[in-house]
């Protein structure tokens, strides 16, 4: 399952890269283009954005402290997915979303000048410029809040069994 989950993360990683290449050589000369429409209706427009920040640019400038959170994060999401996640199908997934999208927006500031290249830009509403990377972390990070709420044993049934006839002998 960690072979799956390295060839997955990178196949994610690549496809962000691979996009966002996209973005600078094609979308920046340009600044901004339409993507998504529906008749009348601006759903999505594709915008060119270097964004030194977090999300919806807070910690701006604060490259090291975003690599260092990132960083953590990514060992954090990493020893679950290695110990716990294997037999837990819909954790392991989250937790791939979680580190691709993490390693990819983590490339970026280190390869691009500090800055995350975004670029879907939606229309229906005000909202962020964001990316590939971003959409992988907040599924992930979604999924893994379904995980802990509704599928995370609290603890495990032949433990409880243990100690409930612990308790009464």
């Amino acid at each position: 399952m960690l072979i799956i989950a390295a060839i997955v993360t990178v196949v994610l990683v690549v496809i962000d890269q691979l996009i966002k290449n996209w973005a600078v050589a094609d979308l920046r000369p340009i600044g901004e283009m339409d993507f998504l429409k529906i008749g009348d209706l601006d759903i999505m427009h594709l915008t060119y954005v270097e964004n030194t920040g977090s999300a919806f640019g807070s910690l701006a400038g604060h490259r090291w402290l975003l690599l260092a959170v990132t960083v953590l994060g990514i060992g954090i999401c990493t020893y679950i997915l290695v110990r716990h996640a294997r037999k837990k199908p819909f954790l392991f997934w989250s937790l791939v979303l979680v580190v691709a999208g993490a390693l990819g927006n983590m490339y970026d500031r280190l390869f691009r000048g500090g800055a995350v290249v975004d670029y879907l830009d939606v229309q229906l509403f005000e909202f962020a410029v964001f990316n590939f990377a971003d959409c992988c972390v907040c599924i992930g990070t979604a999924m893994l809040f379904v995980y802990i709420l509704f599928f995370m044993d609290k603890q495990p049934k032949k433990k409880a069994v243990q100690e409930a006839s612990h308790d009464e002998a």
